[in-house]
């Protein structure tokens, strides 16, 4: 059969490079698709041999979009490595300027990457216009000021806190590298209530021009496009409540019963990692159930996390506003929520709980105690965490020789969580929105989409280093492989 092809590459609006190849048969119909993550990064190999106090500067390289999550994930892992525990305000200084991220992540996503510009701007409308600008100019001056003042703010936190917003340098093994002021604590205090009300403002937005659109709201709940019944996994703390910083990691399944819960330090009881040729990025998935395939369902072992993935697992927000949001969403979608294209709302969700949060650890004058480290007077060798990244559950694996050099790494990236998921999701998307040969712009962004909703990051995602073999397969005409060939780079 004479397969023709649609190729994206690369798509949009995303961190990383990919590309997604539609195979369509005779008929134009999709015959198969593909999406293929093409770039890679080497940091579980050339950080080995590495004094491990050096890792949380280090892994904040693996991306310019996430820098504090490795930054924060790498120094629990680096405490733990040291066998020492921060002091409270320690650990408090690191989940505020963590939650400071958490906004400013979430909020860049929202306007500049995602719902905004598909949704305000329209899934079809013109690509020149879906962006930022276009936006802006959808929604007024006045409100992309708004956008750009409390991201300003986020970051401005941000810089306070590691000495820069970008690659942090902050956090040091058994707490962070300088405390905050009573000034300081005031400012941020002042910035981050207004990021609150951003936060319930954008909840506005979402409410009034997305969800109060019935065409979209009728794209956003279509179970031929958007929605996949997976197993779901997220960090919640003893009560099952959100937690961005600290807790266990749960999963439950498409019912929404819990079938797992464990600490960082059993996650290779639960999770394993499945190869697939055509892309460097891996697969997670539930030992328990294994390996089969890019299918959901109950008996796949395949996880979502990030957003839809977090609100699923917990059983409260303990922050009120987001509480109060959050029993809405559930009202309104059920529980679990399998719509893929929810990612946007429960995303704004947990932008309004991260300006609280982070709000309610400013209020705390202990905040302020000089006391933000304790120092390490041994090693044990192997250090493990998991925290909540925006874009899923991110987990470090550090070991270490006796002189704290690294002998060891193992990062599970926020993004891979979702892998299996964005694969079936686009497929699934391209099957119900590709129908013959002449296929628009407009439902190939739709497409895109698809992925789209889980904010992925591919420079996170492909930190593997090694032989990489190039491969070129030719093909007849027939669609029958003629000659296959392999150079190793």
């Amino acid at each position: 059969m004479d397969r023709k092809t649609i190729e994206i590459a690369p798509v949009t609006r995303l961190e990383g490079h990919a590309k997604i190849t539609i195979f369509l048969d005779d008929n134009g119909n999709v015959d198969d698709c593909y999406f293929q993550v093409v770039e890679l990064r080497g940091f579980e190999e050339f950080c080995k041999g590495r004094p491990v106090e050096e890792l949380p500067r280090l892994v904040t390289r693996l991306c310019g979009v996430c820098p504090w999550a490795h930054h924060i994930a790498s120094s629990k892992a680096v405490d733990n490595v040291y066998g020492v525990e921060p002091p409270p305000t320690g650990k408090m200084l690191r989940e505020l300027g963590y939650c400071a991220h958490f906004f400013e992540s979430h909020i860049e996503h929202i306007y500049a990457l995602g719902p905004a510009p598909d949704f305000l701007v329209g899934p079809e409308a013109d690509p020149a216009k879906r962006n930022l600008i276009g936006v802006i100019e959808k929604v007024g001056l006045e409100i992309g000021k708004k956008v750009i003042k409390n991201r300003t703010y986020a970051v401005k936190i941000e810089d306070m806190l590691g000495g820069k917003s970008t690659h942090p340098v902050y956090g040091i093994p058994g707490g962070v590298s300088h405390s905050i002021t009573e000034e300081q604590r005031q400012e941020i205090l002042r910035m981050g209530k207004s990021m609150v009300d951003f936060a319930m403002f954008t909840l506005q937005v979402i409410h009034e021009h997305i969800l109060g659109n019935k065409q979209y709201l009728d794209i956003i709940l279509n179970k031929d496009i958007y929605y996949h019944q997976t197993n779901y996994i997220g960090l919640v703390d003893d009560d099952n409540q959100l937690n961005f910083y600290e807790g266990k990691l749960r999963v439950v399944n498409p019912n929404g019963d819990e079938i797992a819960k464990f600490g960082a330090d059993e996650y290779l009881d639960y999770i394993a990692e499945h190869v697939e040729p055509w892309s460097y990025l891996k697969f997670p998935f539930l030992k328990n159930i294994g390996w089969k395939g890019l299918v959901d369902g109950p008996d796949s072992g395949i996880m979502r996390s990030a957003p839809v993935g977090r609100l699923n697992v917990i059983d409260k927000i303990p922050t009120p506003k987001a509480q109060q949001e959050y029993e809405k969403y559930i009202q309104t979608l059920g529980k679990p929520v399998h719509h893929t294209l929810a990612y946007h709302w429960a995303r704004a969700i947990e932008a309004l709980y991260a300006a609280e949060r982070l709000v309610e650890l400013a209020e705390n004058p202990e905040i302020t105690n000089p006391k933000v480290r304790n120092l390490p007077d041994g090693i044990t060798g192997v250090g493990i965490s998991a925290i909540a990244a925006p874009r899923g559950s991110l987990i470090h694996h550090y070991e270490s020789d006796e002189n704290g050099l690294v002998t060891k790494l193992n990062l599970i990236v926020a993004t891979a969580f979702n892998h299996g998921a964005m694969c079936m999701s686009i497929k699934k998307a391209a099957q119900a929105l590709v129908n013959g040969f002449d296929v628009s712009e407009g439902k190939l962004n739709m497409v895109e989409m698809a992925f789209r909703a889980y904010d992925p990051c591919f420079s996170c995602a492909t930190h593997f280093a090694g032989e990489t073999p190039t491969e070129i397969e030719i093909y007849t005409k027939n669609g029958n492989l003629f000659k296959k060939m392999t150079r190793g780079i």
